[in-house]
């Protein structure tokens, strides 16, 4: 069993900075399904899952929107393993 810390959301700013992305190119990307989509976390506010950056940064020339973490629901800090 693996105790893996829940994923982190990253807001649009922080994506900007850490990929170096304008957010037209951004934008153009998830359109085109080569960077990874984003999370509704309310009504009017969206991210993205940091390991879904994370993949992408490692080899963001051959990524494709897949069966990747995002497809995953949203798991908060101390949900872990409640059903179980």
């Amino acid at each position: 069993m693996t105790d893996q810390p829940p994923d982190r959301i990253l807001r649009l700013n922080a994506v900007l900075d850490r990929t170096g992305l304008s957010r037209a190119t951004l934008y153009r990307k998830i359109q085109d399904g080569t960077f990874p989509k984003q999370v509704r976390i309310a009504t009017r506010c969206a991210g993205w899952r940091e390991s879904a950056i994370k993949e992408w940064m490692y080899n963001p020339m051959y990524y494709r929107v897949g069966d990747e973490a995002s497809d995953r629901p949203i798991q908060r800090a101390g949900e872990a393993n409640r059903s179980a």
